[in-house]
């Protein structure tokens, strides 16, 4: 919980030399988040509190979401301090991978992972599968399939490639296509911005975008500490084994409170229930979370089976009031800084 992971965080602070801001979306099966937009306000009451300063250090763990709240989010750190730093104790794919490039370093464990940013779409004009829900639909696997055309199939007649399109449209409407490189020009735009924090070489920045947009094959395709450093040419530090160690004890205490491998299953659950989502934390602006709150209400039905009611009753950001106490001193280097206890976002 939030109270054991303060020392942590003062801690790593030390190690780091700077403010350590936490922000976790959580991959729980049936029970997961994504970057979103509703976290900006919350981003600010913390860097609020924080205060201008030389270098903030990003904890981030994240399967992605939406990439203008990610572009977002580095530009609103940028403004609170000289130097941003983000670390990366397990996964920053997709969205979080665009997070980080925005970063003047990058810290990995061993074990941490960045991943492709070409985007999913997801619409309300995306196809529909058998359950009514909306299916995603990939840049790449857009072009992967005009490619397949023209390259394996060796079709090259305007005729011939204006019925593949014309099938195309058939499973997906003409403005989710013209969407989808809308979004894939933007994206190439948004990442060559940031990367300029910390590549400077034209060339580099081309060879990272391409990979991280098309070469890399695969939205599910992982890259690891060597290959983010030595392939693709980021700037990426390796912590040191105490730092690896404050890293790894915060992510396992993270991990126990958020339970990311153990999936969340309605038929397990006997009453009132509430699953904690997102975190948002740091010392001084204790932890803001997201919750999904409900009830599971069982009863018989007259052929004797179980009928299981899921009731949602809140579903949004709360405030750990646990974590408050009046006033939170920590020191800048120069002299102490005393911090009052603000209430703004509170639910």
């Amino acid at each position: 919980m939030y109270n054991e992971r303060v020392a942590l965080y003062k801690r790593l602070e030390e190690e780091f030399d700077s403010r350590i801001l936490s922000y976790i979306t959580s991959d729980r099966p049936n029970m997961s988040a994504q970057i979103a937009p509703d976290v900006i306000d919350y981003f600010i009451d913390h860097l609020d509190k924080i205060g201008p300063c030389k270098k903030i250090s990003l904890f981030l763990y994240t399967r992605g979401g939406d990439t203008s709240a990610a572009r977002n989010i580095v530009n609103l750190l940028r403004m609170y301090c000289d130097e941003l730093q983000v670390i990366v104790p397990h996964k920053a794919h997709s969205s979080g991978t665009i997070i980080s490039l925005g970063a003047n370093e990058v810290v990995m464990t061993k074990q941490a992972t960045l991943g492709p940013i070409d985007p999913s779409l997801h619409t309300a004009l995306n196809p529909r599968v058998a359950d009514g829900s909306l299916f995603p639909v990939s840049v790449e696997a857009v072009k992967g399939y005009l490619e397949f055309a023209k390259n394996e199939l060796s079709i090259t007649d305007d005729a011939s490639l204006a019925s593949i399109f014309e099938k195309l449209t058939d499973f997906v409407h003409p403005l989710v296509l013209g969407e989808v490189y809308r979004s894939k020009a933007q994206i190439q735009m948004m990442a060559e911005k940031l990367l300029q924090n910390q590549v400077t070489d034209p060339e580099k920045i081309k060879k990272i975008i391409d990979f991280l947009c098309s070469e890399s094959g695969s939205h599910d395709y992982t890259i690891n500490r060597r290959e983010a450093q030595n392939e693709l040419g980021l700037n990426i530090k390796k912590p040191s084994a105490d730092q690896y160690e404050l890293i790894k004890g915060l992510y396992d205490d993270i991990n126990d409170e958020l339970q990311f491998s153990k999936p969340f299953m309605i038929t397990e659950v006997n009453g009132a229930y509430a699953v904690r989502r997102c975190l948002l934390e740091s010392v001084v602006g204790g932890s803001d979370y997201f919750t999904t709150e409900g009830v599971v209400v069982r009863a018989a039905l007259q052929d004797g089976q179980i009928a299981i009611q899921n009731r949602v009753n809140f579903e949004g950001w709360r405030h750990d009031r646990s974590s408050d106490n009046s006033r939170i001193a920590i020191g800048n280097g120069e002299e102490e800084i005393v911090y009052e206890r603000g209430n703004e976002f509170q639910t």
